[in-house]
């Protein structure tokens, strides 16, 4: 991915639609069965290297706007009831720092994909559209390091993804990263549904039909012209928690 300066989330009311639409995502992962307990990490930056993120101990299904924290980039809440995760802290404000264009960072242990990081070698095959939307866009740290607990993990990690918008951390799960929330939320969701794609196929014990490179190429370039689907799906996402959950966004 090409680093671009980042979109700057600069006034109260752009912080507060940050605060409902990061919300949204946390319900509809949940919705999914994507996330894991109490844990896994969502943030967004804001200005002034403050960051939005799911205060620790609480489940993704009762995320609300206004319950999301604001810390800095020690970890310190600044606004907001709770503390961060460590390793969302360690990880996530790290990736922030490091690349222009990770506005928004998304780590979880989505089943399908984290599946792929249990596998030796484990790749994202191009065996599907939902694959090859990722052609280029993958890396791959195959070097498990423990759990996430200090910002030198973070600082490995950020260096691991480089300018790509995946990163599939070996016997972990992946990281995301975007320049909007929509962007990055619609990159979660292809991405597991493609590994799903994938692992079921596996399954069947019959060979991957894996398309050429030059088509997988192609259809990732295609997609370049389907980037309002990212704000539709959002902005579905929101209209089905508006008649389902509306607390999300109070």
């Amino acid at each position: 991915m090409t680093a671009t300066t980042k979109p700057s989330i600069g006034n109260d009311a752009d912080a507060q639609q940050a605060r409902v639409d990061l919300a949204a995502i946390f319900r509809m992962t949940a919705r999914l069965n994507m996330h894991e307990g109490v844990c896994n990490h969502f943030t967004v930056m804001l200005p002034g290297r403050r960051f939005l993120i799911n205060p620790k101990g609480v489940a993704f299904e009762r995320i609300t706007a206004s319950g999301l924290l604001l810390i800095d980039e020690h970890g310190a809440t600044i606004a907001g009831k709770g503390r961060a995760p460590t390793t969302g802290f360690a990880i996530h404000t790290r990736v922030h720092l490091a690349h222009p264009y990770a506005n928004v960072v998304l780590h979880l242990h989505s089943p399908y994909s984290t599946a792929l990081t249990a596998i030796q070698g484990g790749r994202l095959e191009m065996v599907h559209q939902n694959a090859a939307r990722f052609y280029g866009e993958i890396a791959y740290d195959d070097h498990f390091n423990g759990i996430a607990e200090a910002t030198l993990e973070g600082d490995r990690i950020a260096e691991a993804i480089g300018d790509k918008r995946i990163l599939f951390l070996a016997n972990h799960g992946v990281v995301v990263v975007g320049e909007t929330i929509a962007r990055a939320f619609d990159d979660l969701y292809y991405l597991e549904r493609a590994c799903q794609v994938q692992v079921l196929a596996t399954q069947t014990g019959r060979p991957l039909k894996v398309m050429p490179e030059a088509l997988a190429k192609s259809t990732h370039d295609q997609f370049a012209n389907f980037t309002v689907n990212a704000d539709l799906h959002l902005e579905e996402i929101r209209n089905i928690l508006d008649e389902q959950e509306p607390s999300y966004a109070s």
